[in-house]
């Protein structure tokens, strides 16, 4: 346009000449801004790669501390289940425990009162205390004997 506008008679060449001249300003200013433009919309795509990035690293590493977050919860629930059964174990042995006491005061009563029984009826002046280890003598006897063989318990 350029070179046609040159070759025109020159009242027309001056006119076209400054309306190509504004156009070649305007052209100008349109691709500064064009590369304004693309440079920001550059930038924002490799912002927004960056952030993805940035978004799928925080996710691996949210996903891993899950995982661990869950391995732990199942251990520790196991071991709250380890707790409860030594619990449930702990109890049934005490349980056993209390019964064997039981028994064995039953079986060191019926030993007491056989003791009696055979004292008062052999008639020993004396006899050897099962829980003392001490001679009794014929004062004891008779006071059991006054009782009808039976001891207090």
């Amino acid at each position: 346009m350029d070179l046609e506008a040159r070759s025109l008679q020159p009242n027309v060449k001056a006119v076209l000449l400054a309306k190509l001249r504004e156009y070649k300003s305007d052209l100008n200013n349109l691709k500064s801004e064009h590369k304004r433009l693309a440079s920001a919309n550059s930038n924002q795509a490799a912002r927004d790669d960056l952030l993805e990035s940035g978004m799928a690293y925080a996710m691996s590493v949210s996903a891993n501390q899950r995982g661990r977050l869950m391995m732990s919860t199942e251990r520790l629930n196991e071991s709250s289940d380890r707790i409860k059964e030594s619990r449930r174990t702990m109890l049934e042995t005490e349980e056993l425990g209390v019964s064997i006491l039981q028994d064995l005061h039953q079986q060191r009563q019926s030993l007491l009162h056989a003791n009696d029984t055979v004292f008062l009826l052999l008639k020993v002046p004396y006899r050897l205390h099962l829980l003392t280890g001490k001679f009794e003598g014929k004062d004891e006897r008779k006071r059991l004997m006054r009782k009808g063989g039976r001891k207090n318990k």
